[in-house]
């Protein structure tokens, strides 16, 4: 079982995670905390694989308790939540605090089922309507510069796999991708996972960096 901790100062919000954490199998609600130095007491105490983090929150907020989290000795894996319009202010923060998934409230409940079991097997999950505007801020803020390290990783990717690089550096969902490449969503999902592996990235995000180093046709910004 993948046991979770939900942290948000939202009762309701937290009984509807909760509703929809249950329903799925292989994931049990361990806990709940409303702030962030209760989420720190209560992961300390519970010792969860993933804890479920608002990002707005009286007191330590959600980007300072996933600091903090993940400077324990043995880190839970962090899922951001949030409901707020300018999503990708809040990404780059929530990346830099070592998050590895951030989600939208109104994410279907299937989504959120499987945005936590892609991030319990070790993966990233970023909600697909956010992604292309993650991206591209944190490209700008990362100009591209001579790495023939990463080029020479870009190059070692098959024919394929450097199609679905172009386009995932581009923003593009994995529906999106099998759409543009002829290919189900499912095999797109393996062709990413094959590209984190052989580039040594945790993330999209962090792919698509190496992707824009490397002049594969990521966008510039």
């Amino acid at each position: 079982m993948t046991s979770v901790l939900l942290v948000d100062d939202d009762a309701a919000v937290r009984a509807g995670l909760r509703t929809i954490i249950e329903s799925g199998d292989g994931l049990i609600v361990v806990g709940e905390a409303w702030d962030g130095r209760q989420a720190l007491e209560e992961a300390r105490r519970l010792q969860p694989d993933i804890v479920v983090m608002d990002i707005r929150m009286p007191g330590m907020n959600g980007i300072a308790a996933t600091r903090a989290l993940r400077a324990v000795p043995t880190p839970p894996a962090v899922l951001v939540l949030t409901t707020f319009g300018h999503e990708e202010d809040y990404v780059e923060q929530a990346l830099a605090a070592g998050a590895v998934g951030f989600l939208l409230k109104d994410a279907p409940p299937g989504d959120f089922l499987t945005a936590l079991r892609d991030v319990a097997a070790g993966m990233a999950a970023f909600a697909a309507s956010v992604t292309g505007r993650v991206i591209d801020a944190v490209l700008r803020a990362a100009p591209p510069t001579t790495a023939d390290g990463e080029a020479a990783l870009v190059r070692g990717l098959t024919r394929r796999q450097r199609d679905v690089l172009t386009l995932l550096a581009g923003g593009m969902s994995n529906a999106a991708i099998g759409a543009e490449l002829g290919m189900s969503e499912g095999t797109v999902k393996g062709y990413v996972s094959e590209i984190l592996t052989r580039l040594g990235a945790d993330n999209r995000v962090q792919a698509a960096r190496i992707a824009y180093r490397a002049r594969l046709g990521a966008k510039a910004g």
